[in-house]
């Protein structure tokens, strides 16, 4: 099955500088968002090591399963973060959140730390494919916050797990199938703490079968609706139900 994919990001109407970065490697089909944090540009600096990491161990390591690789990548980039705050004071207290999709033949092998997301689009429905490493988001699995509750907490901001916490990193990987006419989104929080998933899944629903189209469309809500953070989106379509590609 084809794919197209269009990544793009976007320093939204409150922040000065942006400090998300993305892959987009359609060579070797590995997409990436990661949500720098931390002062003095520092954040910036986070998801760069992070970025670098990811693509270096994937193009260095190809012998390796997917799931393996994805592990070693972000351990990596989460050793490289660490390191440079040891040499840099200045830094103490940079991090980032990160994603990763990596499609091989007939499935997708998802990665993260943190609560950049990656949501699917199949069949007219959304779904959110990873859980939030955020203290948020952990309230609501516990039943003590309810959504609604969690997207205007005043703790929302707050993850859990991030590289450049502490030198040992918990990774989430999992796979899923993939189909014809399927839409992949990934995205830092600059989007959904800004729109909620009816809109996104109204926005993928239209703009299904051309990724450039979608990742405009998504940004601009994000910054109608306030653009409180940096907004970066990245979406893989898979095949088309209108072109039957």
């Amino acid at each position: 099955m084809k794919s197209r994919v269009h990544g793009l990001t976007d320093v939204g109407r409150r922040r000065e500088n942006n400090q998300d970065q993305l892959l987009v490697d359609e060579e070797r089909d590995v997409y990436a968002v990661a949500d720098g944090m931390g002062g003095h540009a520092a954040g910036e600096v986070a998801s760069s090591i992070a970025i670098q990491a990811l693509s270096e161990t994937i193009a260095e390591h190809p012998e390796e399963t997917v799931n393996q690789l994805l592990v070693d990548a972000f351990q990596e980039g989460n050793r490289r973060i660490c390191e440079s705050v040891l040499a840099r004071g200045e830094w103490r207290g940079m991090g980032t959140t990160i994603v990763a999709l990596v499609r091989r033949d007939d499935k997708v092998i998802i990665g993260h730390v943190g609560d950049s997301r990656t949501y699917l689009l199949r069949d007219g429905a959304l779904n959110q494919l990873t859980d939030d490493h955020s203290w948020v988001a952990e309230q609501v699995r516990m039943g003590l916050l309810t959504d609604e509750e969690a997207h205007k907490h005043p703790m929302r901001n707050i993850v859990t797990r991030a590289m450049g916490n502490r030198l040992e990193l918990e990774v989430d990987v999992s796979e899923r199938a993939v189909r014809q006419g399927d839409v992949f989104l990934l995205c830092s929080d600059g989007l959904n703490s800004m729109i909620g998933d009816d809109l996104i899944e109204e926005i993928l629903t239209t703009h299904r079968s051309d990724p450039v189209q979608a990742c405009r469309a998504l940004i601009d809500a994000a910054n109608e609706h306030g653009g409180d953070d940096n907004i970066t989106v990245i979406v893989l379509a898979i095949g088309s139900n209108d072109s039957g590609v």
